[in-house]
């Protein structure tokens, strides 16, 4: 296993610093942002979540944690991810543009009181940008995760609660991006008293 070499001790020790930065960095956004969710779920919104690459396939982890459960049986939690419905995303893309897969499908079916969650590690994904616009244009919650200095995400100042995990690599961004979504989906199970 020479090709190896350092890398495996490297990426951990990588992992653990940007984990460390954020428990500092990231602890009270992150409760300013749980205590927003919990107040539009407690009055009946949803959580809409997106993103690219892996950033889609952590909103799917993400929405199905608090549609099903995290650790105990409790009621489904309302949330969805808009990275799934293959039919609405290809044609969505071909009619109108890739940058408006997300946009168009929070159009259709968010509602004022319901949470935006978008996923960007660079904070300067076009259709995550163009989603949080609409989110923001239906008066929705915006909110979203990025990396390093949040890109155009943080000049923008597209959403209300932008968490910035403290790394410029896509990998440790989205390491620290799913372990946020458990710890999110943890605190609404016990602020909205169900564990």
């Amino acid at each position: 296993m020479d090709f190896l070499g350092s890398y495996f001790e490297d990426h951990f020790s990588e992992h653990e610093r940007v984990v460390r930065e954020g428990v500092l960095s990231l602890r009270l956004p992150f409760e300013e942002m749980t205590v927003a969710i919990l107040e539009r779920m407690r009055t009946g919104g949803k959580l809409l979540l997106f993103g690219n690459g892996g950033s889609a396939g952590d909103s799917q982890h993400i929405a199905t944690e608090l549609t099903v459960r995290l650790k105990k049986d409790r009621r489904a939690l309302p949330a969805l991810a808009l990275t799934t419905d293959t039919s609405s995303l290809t044609a969505i893309g071909n009619d109108y543009g890739f940058e408006k897969i997300f946009s168009r499908q929070i159009e259709a079916l968010g509602c004022e009181g319901d949470v935006a969650l978008g996923l960007t590690t660079s904070g300067s994904s076009p259709n995550v940008l163009r989603g949080l616009e609409e989110a923001n244009r239906l008066g929705l919650l915006s909110v979203a995760w990025s990396g390093g200095e949040g890109g155009d995400l943080a000049r923008s100042g597209l959403a209300t609660h932008l968490l910035r995990v403290p790394s410029l690599e896509t990998a440790h961004i989205q390491e620290v991006h799913i372990m946020l979504g458990h710890v999110l989906c943890g605190s609404l199970e016990r602020g909205l008293g169900l564990v």
